[in-house]
């Protein structure tokens, strides 16, 4: 069974994200493609787990699918000059 999905979130400030998800043959993939002003920033694409993608088919609601295509946040720190 193959099986095809896209949202896209249109945000403030000329940012848009597109995320999809694609099962064929057997095989699944995730990505998350950002864009800025029209542009593109960044995308991340990743497989799909087998169990993910078994609730994926059978139409259940998977918490979490993206978690691990976002940007990887860092600890910013602000310099104290004096």
């Amino acid at each position: 069974m193959d099986y095809n999905n896209t949202e896209e979130k249109i945000m403030g400030g000329g940012g848009k994200t597109v995320r999809k998800v694609s099962i064929k043959n057997g095989k699944g993939y995730k990505s998350v493609i950002k864009y800025k002003n029209g542009k593109k920033v960044s995308s991340v694409k990743k497989p799909i787990h087998k169990k993910h993608m078994d609730f994926i088919l059978v139409g259940k609601f998977v918490p979490g699918l993206f978690n691990d295509c976002g940007s990887k946040k860092k600890n910013k720190t602000r310099k104290h000059r004096g």
